[in-house]
């Protein structure tokens, strides 16, 4: 019996994951962003203590793999999608749009599509065991969630038509760079060495930085300094 309660604890774990996402797309619908982006935090919290648990308690599974993308897609794919689609309603466009902009905003919803085929990807690459291929899903959710907190009032105040726009242009770049084959950086240390770790340590560092300065804004910068980071470090190995 103990057995048997000791093997669904990391499924537990990823469950609660999977709760967090949902209720960060209730929020998201309902316009309350703040909370949208605690409960996509709340999720990727509860996915690195699922992993961790397997690992601890030696009971990965097929089904714990299954389960953890499933989580992962709603909570970092659907919940971060969720929250540009409702803001993206609440924007002006340009008038030669006309009625299509009551459409526009579901395209928001093709970066769901993109972290699903992200994480299907990574749960087959063998390439990814120490490093990432593509922009993680985690990484992405932070970005989104992040960027429309700060600028909440900034994209719906009516003062600039092509808000709505941009942002679901973003959306179209950023769902590529989930799946795009380039390498990005992981934050998993062999050592402490420095020669060993220079671009982690150097980006944790400039992190903690942004974060001081930019504030909420600083976690949209990070994720954009990664990219950059890992494009021009990662891909000349």
């Amino acid at each position: 019996m103990a057995n048997c309660i000791i093997k669904q604890i990391p499924n537990a774990i990823t469950s609660c994951n999977l709760i967090c996402g949902c209720i960060a797309v209730g929020f998201a619908m309902h316009e309350h962003y703040p909370s949208a982006l605690l409960f996509i935090i709340l999720g990727a919290v509860f996915d690195f203590f699922d992993g961790m648990s397997a690992r601890l308690l030696h009971v990965s599974s097929d089904i714990g793999k299954e389960l953890d993308s499933l989580a992962d897609d709603v909570t970092f794919g659907v919940a971060p999608a969720s929250m540009v689609f409702s803001i993206c309603k609440t924007c002006t466009y340009p008038s030669f749009i006309g009625d299509l902009s009551l459409y526009l905003p579901y395209l928001a919803f093709i970066m769901a599509a993109f972290s699903a085929i992200r994480l299907a990807k990574f749960n087959l690459d063998t390439r990814q065991t120490t490093s990432f291929i593509g922009l993680p899903t985690p990484a992405n959710a932070l970005f989104w969630g992040a960027l429309i907190v700060a600028h909440q009032r900034t994209f719906t105040d009516g003062q600039n038509e092509w808000f709505g726009i941009g942002l679901l242009l973003g959306t179209f770049i950023f769902s590529y760079l989930l799946v795009a084959d380039i390498p990005m950086f992981a934050l998993k240390f062999k050592n402490l060495k420095w020669t060993d770790n220079k671009i982690k340590y150097i980006f944790i560092l400039t992190s903690i930085l942004l974060i001081l300065i930019l504030g909420i804004s600083g976690i949209s910068a990070i994720i954009l300094w990664y990219i950059i980071l890992s494009v021009f470090t990662q891909n000349k190995k």
